[in-house]
């Protein structure tokens, strides 16, 4: 009887100590999302939006600058044969890139 009740002691223990792991293993996988969430200090600047306006101007005006060809061929560099088919959220890095031509 002192046997049984022993390894029922145990079998308790274990469970309570199985709890206490998994919720240690919850409060883990939290703090590490936290820790991969970027954090915007308030030097930071503000993301710049850029539209497809924004970009249309900057490549009609290397366009034209005499750099039709070179337009056209950063256009087709990102998967499109016209401006407007270009995916909103290339238009960071075209723009970018356009600036430089």
């Amino acid at each position: 009887m002192k046997k049984s009740k022993e390894l029922k002691e145990v079998a308790e223990l274990l469970r309570n100590l199985a709890t206490l792991v998994d919720e240690i293993v919850e409060e883990n996988k939290t703090k590490s999302k936290k820790a991969a969430e970027p954090v915007k200090e308030e030097d930071d600047e503000p993301y710049e939006v850029v539209t497809l306006a924004d970009v249309r101007a900057v490549l009609a005006e290397k366009s034209r600058e005499g750099k039709t060809h070179e337009v056209k061929a950063l256009i087709r560099k990102y998967g499109a044969e016209k401006l407007s088919e270009v995916d909103p959220e290339k238009y960071n890095a075209l723009k970018a890139e356009a600036e430089v031509l």
